[in-house]
């Protein structure tokens, strides 16, 4: 399996103990500046971008397999025995991935609003919608977001996805690979098959949205037995966005 050289921002003194984060589907490593940051006050922060997002590379092949062997080699290059995860919906199934199929290079892992299952959800229209907006007549993000707004009423999200947009030489194009995101976009939402591994028995933190709806008990008590769940109230999905300061206590907490 090909490997991806993976960017990274970097934050905190390098003496302190290693956390490695890692972000969702269709967001990066800028994302997360703010939890960064105050995550280093304590601890040597990463944050990673990965294959396909932000300034790291494009490939073809998207799933947890692939983006699991990217950790385990940029934690190579770093010389990185052991580290602390935190993952955020894709980047919590990457790490659960990686923490079921490497458990020694895991110290703590800390899941975002996501279970080790298959959701029935699809991207299929956010990246029709992002790929219908005429990259060549727009001047402005504006126009941009009038366009998308047809399609995507959520204002929000919007701006999430916007930030995919980029202005390179008077054009504006999309940071990331839609083509790709499309023929992956199943792997994103989907789980690998946990019948022949066996479960992860360090210490898990779940930490879901009240109003989200990606909890699963079940599942997270099959391959993470010892894993707590906090639930932040009045939180969606973007928990960390919603609830930063309940979001950053419950991981300093469980560090």
């Amino acid at each position: 399996m090909k490997t991806i050289k993976l960017a990274f921002e970097e934050y905190g003194e390098s003496a302190a103990t290693p956390l490695i984060l890692i972000h969702g589907f269709f967001a990066s490593s800028r994302n997360w500046r703010l939890i960064a940051k105050k995550l280093a006050e304590h601890y040597h922060v990463y944050v990673l971008d990965m294959r396909n997002h932000g300034q790291s590379p494009h490939a073809p092949e998207m799933d947890y397999p692939a983006m699991a062997e990217d950790l385990k080699h940029f934690m190579d290059e770093q010389k990185l025995s052991m580290a602390s995860l935190l993952g955020h919906s894709m980047g919590g199934k990457v790490a659960m991935w990686f923490a079921l199929t490497y458990p020694e290079k895991v110290d703590h892992l800390i899941v975002a609003d996501i279970s080790p299952v298959t959701y029935q959800h699809s991207f299929d229209d956010t990246i029709n919608a992002l790929k219908r907006v005429p990259l060549g007549q727009i001047s402005n993000r504006k126009q941009a977001d009038d366009l998308l707004s047809m399609d995507i009423p959520e204002l929000s999200y919007r701006q999430f996805l916007l930030q995919n947009l980029q202005l390179t030489d008077g054009q504006y194009k999309w940071r990331v690979n839609l083509d790709y995101f499309y023929q992956s976009a199943d792997n994103i939402i989907a789980f690998p098959s946990v019948d022949l591994i066996a479960p992860y028995l360090g210490r898990v933190l779940f930490i879901m949205g009240d109003e989200s709806n990606y909890t699963d008990k079940n599942a997270i008590a099959l391959s993470f037995p010892n894993a707590e769940i906090s639930t932040l109230k009045q939180a969606g999905h973007w928990l960390h966005i919603d609830k930063p300061a309940e979001f950053l206590n419950n991981i300093v907490d469980f560090l």
